[in-house]
């Protein structure tokens, strides 16, 4: 039996204000890409380049990436915009370029910032959908966030996702999925750059820093920089001392 979704609150009330966070008439104001819109095959190529732009965070279209079937089917208008950005989640592409990629946190932040446009509200709503993530599956996680409130009023079935709030950062959607810190950790730069791993292996300070609390070999240099050849003053009586044998014998008459 599946746990249900935790509650949990914005971190101000702003955050449940319409206009919050939305971007004023300029440069920055998103171009709204809806199915009902298109008049054309071009149109709806367009469409479909901006739905992975969102999803893939792609300036281009990678062919690796494109699933073909729902873009058919999405041409023939057989399928709404809400099943083709199922669809894609769901793919191998996606699940091995994000999914696989990140801990469940960070997989929480990712997938509310292009399915839902909007970045978590704090701790307690990564924690919420986190657990999510760990009693339904990945699988029924974007279920959940597609089939949810916020998406249905916000998107609805024919409006591809697109960035709706943010405070500060932008734009919020392009967030590379495999820069997080327990990828670097695994399988990122650290691992294949030859700078890494000779500092890994060859920098003192590096290795100290693995060692456990308390393991002497980390206060080695202290140790070594303890001099104990010095040269203490002795308590010596004046009664002690020969003077005559510390006159030099001259010889002579």
């Amino acid at each position: 039996m599946a746990l249900p979704l935790l509650n949990y609150k914005p971190t101000t009330q702003n955050a449940r204000v319409r206009s919050f966070g939305v971007a004023d008439e300029d440069e920055d104001t998103p171009y709204i890409y809806r199915l009902e819109d298109t008049n054309s095959p071009a149109e709806v190529l367009d469409l479909i380049a901006v739905a992975y732009r969102q999803l893939f965070s792609e300036h281009a279209v990678l062919q690796v990436n494109r699933q073909k079937n729902l873009e058919s089917q999405l041409k023939n208008r057989t399928i709404t915009v809400r099943d083709f950005v199922r669809g894609i989640a769901k793919s191998k592409a996606f699940y091995s370029l994000v999914v696989e990629s990140n801990n469940n946190y960070r997989l929480v932040e990712v997938c509310l910032k292009r399915f839902l446009g909007r970045a978590p509200y704090n701790k307690e709503e990564e924690i919420a959908w986190s657990i999510k993530i760990g009693t339904v599956g990945f699988y029924g996680f974007v279920d959940a966030l597609i089939d949810s409130e916020e998406y249905n009023q916000a998107f609805g079935d024919y409006t591809v996702p697109y960035q709706r709030k943010r405070m500060e950062g932008r734009p919020i959607n392009l967030v590379t999925p495999r820069y997080g810190e327990d990828y670097r950790e695994t399988v990122g730069t650290v691992k294949t750059d030859w700078r890494f791993t000779v500092e890994k292996y060859y920098s003192r300070k590096n290795q100290e820093r693995q060692l456990a609390e308390g393991d002497p070999r980390k206060y080695r240099d202290m140790a070594a920089a303890v001099n104990t050849n010095r040269t203490y003053a002795q308590n010596i009586s004046s009664f002690n001392i020969d003077y005559l044998s510390k006159v030099p014998y001259r010889g002579g008459r």
